[in-house]
């Protein structure tokens, strides 16, 4: 197994990023979908190369949507920022990611973001187009209920106070349960097993009475300005919608279908992206992914799918079909990781534990050592028919990854002591993915505000080569 990982390696360093880069790009080919993972949300060697790599991506093959596993009133920001459009007043990328407020902020409040944020205003800046036509930074999740809530609101009271009214009075439903940061989210979650009254029917009023003016204002201002203010209101209408339905199954609904609502909203708001770019533009939408490898790894072939759960990637496979679509996983054996102890508590700088015994993590680690090749590439599929023999992925080596073995997907919390429990599921990891680059040893990801349990910078990664 290790003389065949050796033949068909690509070898990743700082020296030879083009290189790689070059025959992914290659095998990517015509998609006009690309799905870059992470196995944690914490490691700057996956953003790092995730950001490099959308970078020719959008310059070379003309992407213009970069859509990720964040909040989509924050990232509206953020495209205004980078877009350089009227009203933006924010300064730089740091403040421009201001809205990212929830746990967890480092996700996307880090340096390499914010780097890569400061490279692509200046992309933008070079394109003599419309505002609207420049890349755009977008949010595919459904946690921003309140955010979005408000901004149906006060979308509405910019052109029909009257609807705004109704619409601010069915939304008051949630606020029993808390507003903003407050939200209790287990406590609506009772509203599923009957204790106490949803908010359900309230949110389908306010969604129906907005696709109705929806048409009625297009037709009176059919304008691009007044198309883009109405689409961003419509994606946060669905936003709570989604929302409302996602935590009113968490007790009674299982993992499976929560983790469906929510991976389905974020495939429908990545479809709505692609759709509304190109009907302003004329145009081909063409959209990168960033998001977790559980998120982007095509979950019909991993053990997810005895119970029934499908991800982003599975639905973009199936509905772009396998020559539109492309899916890079990353994996490390160690190293250090940002993570946290539980959910909402800070973020602090974790060794990872080794690759389990059986996995796809020692796996990699062996070959890594026996053939002296630290970080390297693998590919498993072409997307270009022009590609050189030598680049078409080999039917030995595909066939050998298809193998079920475990893999590791650290997200946002970090349990080392139920590491197998916690972190691990079987995969065929050929199948699940189309590349994947493997970094041997990583270094945890730095961000923006160190927090109470970090108090050092030593352990971050702060070289940027090819950054703005």
């Amino acid at each position: 197994m290790n003389a065949l990982i050796k033949k068909n390696a690509h070898a990743v360093s700082l020296a030879s990023i083009r290189e790689y880069q070059d025959k992914l790009l290659d095998a990517i080919g015509d998609s006009s979908v690309v799905l870059i993972g992470e196995s944690s949300h914490g490691t700057h060697d996956f953003y790092f190369h995730r950001a490099e790599l959308t970078k020719r991506l959008i310059k070379e093959k003309g992407f213009n949507i970069v859509a990720v596993e964040a909040d989509f009133p924050d990232c509206l920001r953020v495209t205004k920022y980078i877009r350089g459009e009227d009203g933006c007043k924010d300064r730089d990328a740091k403040e421009a990611l201001g809205d990212f407020e929830r746990f967890p902020r480092w996700m996307w409040r880090n340096n390499v973001v914010q780097h890569f944020l400061e490279w692509l205003k200046l992309h933008n800046n070079s394109l003599n187009v419309l505002p609207q036509q420049k890349v755009g930074f977008y949010g595919l999740d459904l946690y921003s209920l309140h955010a979005s809530r408000d901004a149906v609101v006060k979308y509405l009271q910019s052109v029909d106070k009257e609807v705004a009214k109704r619409a601010l009075q069915a939304f008051s439903c949630f606020d029993r349960f808390g507003k903003g940061s407050r939200f209790d989210s287990g406590s609506y979650a009772a509203t599923g097993l009957g204790l106490t009254k949803s908010c359900e029917r309230e949110v389908q009023q306010v969604v129906m009475e907005l696709n109705t003016r929806t048409q009625e204002l297009l037709m009176k201002d059919p304008s691009v300005s007044n198309y883009d203010q109405l689409f961003c209101a419509n994606m946060n209408a669905k936003i709570v919608k989604d929302a409302e339905e996602y935590y009113r199954h968490m007790f009674i609904g299982g993992k499976a279908t929560t983790w469906n609502i929510r991976d389905e909203h974020m495939y429908f708001t990545l479809r709505q992206l692609m759709k509304h770019y190109t009907e302003m533009n004329k145009v081909r939408g063409k959209a990168v992914i960033w998001a977790h490898n559980s998120h982007v790894g095509d979950a019909s072939t991993t053990e997810v799918a005895s119970i029934g759960e499908l991800n982003i990637g599975q639905l973009a496979r199936q509905n772009f079909g396998k020559k539109d679509s492309f899916i890079v996983g990353f994996s490390t054996y160690s190293g250090t990781v940002t993570a946290a102890n539980d959910w909402d508590e800070p973020p602090k700088v974790f060794q990872v534990k080794p690759g389990m015994k059986g996995s796809y993590e020692e796996l990699f680690h062996n070959a890594a050592v026996e053939n002296r090749l630290h970080d390297y590439m693998l590919l498993f599929k072409n997307n270009n028919p022009e590609t050189p023999l030598q680049y078409v992925a080999d039917p030995q080596l595909v066939a050998e990854l298809a193998k079920t073995r475990l893999e590791r997907a650290i997200g946002v919390v970090y349990r080392p002591s139920t590491e197998r429990q916690s972190h691990y599921m079987k995969c065929s990891l050929s199948s699940q993915f189309d590349g994947l680059i493997y970094l041997d040893k990583t270094k945890a990801l730095r961000p923006l505000e160190l927090g109470p349990q970090i108090h050092t910078t030593d352990e971050f990664d702060e070289t940027f080569p090819f950054g703005v």
